[in-house]
């Protein structure tokens, strides 16, 4: 057996050593649990490391010695705690669930399953996705391992940090407003947030239901086309699922990538973060881009937007958890005393926070002042959106306004904390892809940077081209 460098290794090389027996499953697998038990105590990317990863490397070795076919045959996944794995605790990170085993699969653990993958763990997130810095956990933060003063980002901070420190070869995230492309570049891995509807959402616990997207965090670009490739595609059990005939891309044969510099240049920006999206531009323009200024006019009021429809979707989906049918129940003298105690101490601070703005905003005479108003602008935003993308073949900017921040820095003052998704929401409002991609590091602190490239509907491809480029 050669020694397994977990720190140089990819999916392609994964795949090739494992075919050529260099090593085993088994021994892949082992060094990852290895890797876990030495750095997670210090990281807390991991809520759990299951009991069975063993077996299921020796199956995968089974197969590999008989031939068998799958893109992810025998390579190791951690999983973000809101996706459902059959028999396996999910708790989106909540004490509310953290009793609830989940009775199915994900239609994308289920791809995962017959591509032979090998499922690590779950880990650690902000509960019910809402968050920013994996700070909501009713676990405990989940650090940088990059400096462990500071944040590994969020909502799937686990799952980045998973893949950071070399816990894994590669991740699944959601992502509402940012939640896989943020802990990515603080992270320094990439993180796809595809277009919505790409990938099924049935067995993702859902937080907004109109934004929410299961996505893949890897070290490189090609890993996350191959993981993307693996769990893509039509699913009827998803009502929100699109037929492959319905997806069209805008094809743009032009090598040219849009700018909102008038956005990016507004204020509110790290400096280094700044420098380096100007360095990363150039780079760009050195690979033949051209790169041109465009304007979204209503790009401004996305996170205002954003903060409307998300909490109201928030409130509808998370009034399902009552202790009653699953999850933890705390006995009350009647049955309104049971709600108020089970939720009152079931759920974080976070998740109260935005149960209640969201039932506010859908509540009698104020749904047409905020709800109807925000859902009117989000369309205003979809056409900004599509109007740029009939001249360039992607749109770039800075994954997040500044680079991985310090633990307790934003907790209290939750609008600095929403202030950092000024970059991501946009995407998931209007249901466009988007990718980020490491574009280097701070002087001061060595902290990772990342890169957005967002592309139009169904434009994968194009992030995973001009991607593959940027990385090399």
């Amino acid at each position: 057996m050669q020694k397994i460098n977990l720190k140089e290794l990819i999916i392609k090389k994964a795949k090739e050593n494992l075919a050529a027996g260099d090593f085993t499953a088994r021994e892949l697998a082992e060094a990852y649990l290895k890797s876990i038990e030495e750095k997670n105590k210090d990281i807390n990317a991991y809520l759990e490391v299951f009991d069975d990863v063993l077996v299921q490397a020796d199956r995968a070795d089974r197969k590999i010695k008989e031939g068998g076919a799958g893109a992810l045959l025998g390579i190791p996944f951690a999983v973000k705690d809101n996706i459902l794995i059959k028999g396996k605790i999910a708790s989106a990170a909540s004490k509310i669930l953290s009793n609830y085993r989940a009775t199915y699969d994900a239609t994308v653990v289920k791809k995962l399953k017959e591509s032979g993958a090998i499922f690590l763990g779950r880990t650690n997130m902000d509960e019910f996705a809402m968050g920013g810095s994996t700070e909501n956990s009713a676990y405990g933060v989940t650090k940088n391992s990059h400096d462990t003063s500071r944040v590994a980002g969020g909502s799937s901070g686990g799952s980045a940090a998973a893949v950071a420190m070399d816990g894994a070869l590669a991740a699944l995230g959601s992502d509402t407003g940012g939640s896989v492309r943020q802990p990515a570049s603080f992270c320094g891995v990439v993180g796809l947030k595809p277009t919505y509807g790409a990938i099924s959402r049935f067995g993702l616990m859902s937080m907004g239901s109109s934004l929410d997207q299961i996505g893949p965090i890897a070290k490189t670009v090609e890993d996350a086309e191959i993981i993307f490739k693996a769990i893509s595609g039509y699913d009827a059990l998803d009502s929100t699922s699109f037929p492959e005939k319905m997806r069209e891309s805008i094809r743009n044969p032009k090598k040219v990538i849009g700018v909102p510099y008038e956005f990016i240049e507004h204020g509110g920006i790290d400096k280094e973060v700044l420098q380096n999206f100007k360095t990363s531009i150039e780079k760009l323009k050195t690979n033949g881009y051209e790169i041109k200024d465009i304007s979204l006019p209503h790009l401004k009021y996305s996170l205002a937007v954003y903060y409307i429809v998300m909490p109201a979707e928030v409130s509808t989906n998370l009034a399902r958890y009552d202790g009653v049918r699953y999850g933890v129940e705390v006995k009350g003298e009647n049955l309104l005393d049971t709600y108020n105690k089970t939720r009152g101490l079931g759920f974080g601070k976070e998740a109260r926070r935005r149960i209640m703005l969201g039932t506010y905003v859908l509540s009698s005479g104020y749904y047409d002042a905020y709800y109807n108003k925000a859902t009117s602008v989000r369309a205003l935003l979809r056409e900004d959106f599509k109007k740029a993308f009939a001249g360039v073949d992607a749109i770039a900017t800075p994954t997040a306004p500044t680079p991985a921040f310090k633990i307790g820095e934003k907790t209290n003052d939750p609008m600095a904390m929403y202030l950092a998704d000024i970059f991501t929401v946009p995407v998931n409002l209007v249901g466009v892809p988007a990718i980020s991609v490491p574009s280097g590091r701070t002087k001061n602190g060595n902290l990772p940077l990342g890169l957005q490239l967002i592309a139009p509907w169904w434009g994968e491809s194009t992030l995973f081209k001009i991607g593959r480029m940027f990385e090399a």
